[in-house]
């Protein structure tokens, strides 16, 4: 069994990026369903995450991610510093003209929480450009 590590411990270098292959502007949206994590209790939580992703020059390499979110699995991390960490991670790497990372934790304990980070929000140093975050159409809300 593997050794059980700390948020520190989250590699950052597993994220792999591809060269963009279009100039033009496009979204990816990427959906973890099995996103597996340790809780503060080092008990097994359970999310489902959203990317909704704007490249630029990078496009994330899809093997790589699952790598980097396999790691999980044994980090004992809470939901609110891991949507950061992998947040940061996500937008040091592959520096993307938008990133919405929606995370969606599984109920543990009769409470079920939803925690969502996007670049393009002002309080993030986003320029608010895009603004569909602002509305209660988002996409993300079907699966709730």
């Amino acid at each position: 069994m593997s050794e059980v590590q700390t948020w520190e411990k989250i590699d950052s270098g597993l994220l792999k990026a591809l060269p963009n292959p279009s100039n033009g502007a496009y979204e990816i949206k990427v959906k973890i369903p099995e996103f597996t994590f340790l809780g503060v209790q080092e008990q097994p939580d359970f999310a489902t995450v959203y990317l909704t992703f704007y490249p630029t020059n990078k496009i994330i390499e899809l093997k790589a991610l699952k790598q980097y979110v396999y790691q999980l699995r044994n980090i004992v991390v809470s939901y609110e510093r891991l949507i950061n960490v992998f947040y940061e991670h996500l937008m040091e790497v592959y520096e993307p003209d938008r990133l919405r990372l929606v995370m969606i934790c599984n109920p543990r304990g009769g409470i079920s929480s939803r925690l969502t980070i996007d670049s393009d929000w002002g309080a993030r140093g986003g320029d608010e450009k895009y603004r569909d975050w602002m509305s209660n159409d988002d996409v993300w809300d079907v699966v709730l």
